[in-house]
């Protein structure tokens, strides 16, 4: 049953997913100037609380960025910077950072985080009502494009955390359907941390 109701929410995505401006990535190369000084060279962000762009679907980082614009995901470092911004400027430096390789993330050294991270990701918390991360974002983490799931492998641990976190007290609200708000609020802090770890250490 958990199972259709996943399936059903990506079919519902991917049919409400709107048309997208193509991307150039030469173009977007000369766009991110200004984004280096938190996202890092090529988009992998030294900073663990500002997430990798390297890699990540283009789908995705366009409509994150599109929401920065119109209100719908609100930062106080983000939003100022793509006022200036449009379809085709989001499209472009979208198509530069998915062309991008993304660095590996660091593997956790304290085994029993990551052990716990590893059952909530692969298998959920069926006590609390929790999916597995798997029925989105996929066994490896790569997410999936179409539907705007981001590939998550890798990822800052410390971002990853917060974003759930941001997710579970609804200071976050643009994910589609409210998926992401009604699984954060399924975790405990817990789960939240040990998840956030292991997802760092995945690798596509």
């Amino acid at each position: 049953m958990k199972t259709q109701l996943i399936s059903a929410a990506i079919a519902a995505v991917l049919l409400s997913s709107g048309v997208q401006a193509a991307g150039d990535a030469a173009a977007g190369e000369s766009k991110v100037a200004v984004c280096l000084a938190c996202h890092g060279p090529n988009g992998n962000s030294i900073v663990p609380t500002w997430p990798k762009l390297a890699g990540q679907h283009a789908e995705y980082t366009y409509k994150q960025l599109t929401n920065f614009k119109s209100g719908a995901r609100v930062n106080e470092q983000m939003s100022p910077q793509v006022v200036a911004l449009n379809e085709q400027d989001f499209a472009d430096i979208a198509a530069y950072y998915a062309s991008q390789q993304q660095t590996p993330g660091a593997v956790a050294t304290d085994p029993e985080q990551p052990e716990l991270g590893e059952l909530v990701y692969r298998g959920g918390n069926p006590a609390t009502g929790l999916p597995a991360c798997t029925g989105c974002h996929g066994p490896a983490g790569a997410g999936l494009g179409a539907a705007r799931f981001p590939s998550i492998a890798g990822q800052h641990a410390q971002y990853l955390e917060s974003t759930l976190r941001h997710f579970r007290a609804g200071e976050r609200a643009n994910d589609p359907n409210g998926m992401m708000r009604d699984v954060a609020s399924r975790m405990s802090d817990a789960e939240v941390a040990a998840v956030s770890l292991f997802i760092q250490g995945l690798t596509q």
